[in-house]
């Protein structure tokens, strides 16, 4: 009985930073979809006066031989991998994208280290490829 009570106390916290989908719908919808575009599709309003084109977010997985790229959005998004026509991290407001440490299963099965706010939406990312 022991060892399925302290399992259950060292699982419980794994389940409390499992992806939250929904969480993420609504940061992109707030945060990135003025130049991705509501869909996703990189045909977001701001998109025109952008030097370089937004991508559809869509079709990720697509283009990655059917693996979705999470170490390549992960850190698109929090400025390890720095978009230069940006100007500055993507994305401009990144403080909102710092802290809360949350390990993230890349595609290779490693953790890597983000925010709780990018785990949630490389769920939601995840969640509408095509």
């Amino acid at each position: 009985m022991k060892i399925l009570t302290t399992l259950a106390l060292i699982c419980a916290p794994l389940a409390a930073l499992a992806q939250d989908a929904e969480v993420g719908e609504a940061l992109y919808q707030t945060h990135c979809a003025a130049c991705h575009g509501i869909e996703a599709t990189g045909n977001g309003p701001m998109a025109p006066i952008l030097t370089l084109q937004p991508p559809n977010l869509r079709t990720l997985t697509a283009r990655h031989d059917g693996v979705f790229p999470v170490v390549r959005v992960v850190t698109r998004i929090d400025g390890r991998d720095p978009l230069v026509a940006h100007g500055s991290p993507m994305p401009v407001y990144g403080d909102f994208f710092e802290g809360d440490d949350t390990a993230l299963k890349a595609e290779t099965g490693q953790p890597i280290m983000t925010s709780r706010a990018i785990v949630d939406l490389v769920a939601y990312l995840e969640g509408v490829q095509e």
